[in-house]
C-alpha cells in the first residue's frame, strides 16, 4: 500500500492492485483540491471541506453511512461517532473508517470531536495506520488526539486537519500538537509505504507533507 496526502483530511490509499481509495475530499479552503482519481470516496461527514466528491475523477464507489463494504481487495467499515463533545448537538454526526488492504488495517477518524468512548474504540480492533485530526475548535484538538493515539496504539498515527499558512479555516497550527512541540516526531514526503510491525512497538508519530498537482 501507497499513502498520499493530499490535504487538510485527504487521503488517496493506493493498494497493491492498484485500487485506489480517498477519504475527504475538500473544497476551497484557501488552497485547492488536487485532481485525482478514485475508484473509493469516504466522506466522514456532509462539510464542504471533507465532501468534495466533485474534485475526484472516474465513478467511485462513495460511501457516507455506517456499515461494513467490501470494495474489490478492500474490507471497509463505517462506525458511527460524533462531531462535537455534546453528542452531536452542535456539529451532528461523523463517520470513522478502518480499511483493511494489502494485510495492512487503517484508520480514518474524520472529524471526530468526542472524547475517546470505549465503545468506538473496541469496534476498531489493531490499527496499523491512524489518521487523525489535531486541529481542535471543529474536532479534538492536539491533547485530545494523543488520548486517542495512545489508546488505540497505532503502529504509525498522522495528523490531520491542523493550520497551514495557506488554510483559511480557523484552526490550530501543527505547532500546537505536544509531539511536534517537543520534537517527538518524524517526517515524511507527500508519499508513504507503510509496513507491517508486530511485537512491542511505541507509535511512530509520522508528519506528511501535502501533495501538490
Amino acid at each position: 500500500m501507497k499513502i498520499e496526502y493530499l490535504g487538510h483530511s485527504s487521503f488517496c490509499l493506493i493498494g497493491e492492485s492498484g485500487l485506489r481509495i480517498v477519504t475527504d475530499p475538500y473544497g476551497e479552503i484557501g488552497y485547492s483540491m488536487p485532481r485525482v482519481s478514485a475508484d473509493v470516496a469516504l466522506l466522514s461527514h456532509g462539510h464542504y471541506d471533507h465532501s468534495n466528491t466533485a474534485a475526484l475523477s472516474g465513478d467511485p464507489v462513495i460511501i457516507r453511512s455506517a456499515g461494513e463494504f467490501c470494495v474489490s481487495d478492500a474490507r471497509i467499515c463505517a462506525y458511527p461517532s460524533f462531531h462535537d463533545a455534546f453528542g452531536g448537538r452542535k456539529r451532528g454526526s461523523n463517520l470513522v473508517f478502518t480499511v483493511e488492504l494489502d494485510g495492512l488495517t487503517v484508520c480514518h477518524l474524520g472529524d471526530i470531536g468526542e472524547p475517546c468512548r470505549e465503545e468506538l474504540l473496541s469496534r476498531l480492533g489493531n490499527i496499523d495506520v491512524l489518521f487523525v485530526p489535531v486541529g481542535g475548535n471543529y474536532t479534538i484538538d492536539g491533547t485530545g488526539a494523543m488520548e486517542y493515539i495512545r489508546r488505540i496504539r497505532p503502529a504509525v498515527a498522522i495528523p490531520m486537519h491542523f493550520k497551514t499558512p495557506d488554510l483559511n479555516i480557523d484552526i490550530a497550527p501543527l505547532s500546537d500538537f505536544p509531539p511536534f512541540r517537543e520534537g517527538n516526531v518524524t517526517f515524511a514526503g507527500a508519499e508513504y509505504r507503510p509496513v507491517k510491525r508486530t511485537g512491542p512497538y511505541e507509535t511512530e508519530i509520522l508528519i506528511m507533507e501535502r501533495k501538490k498537482i
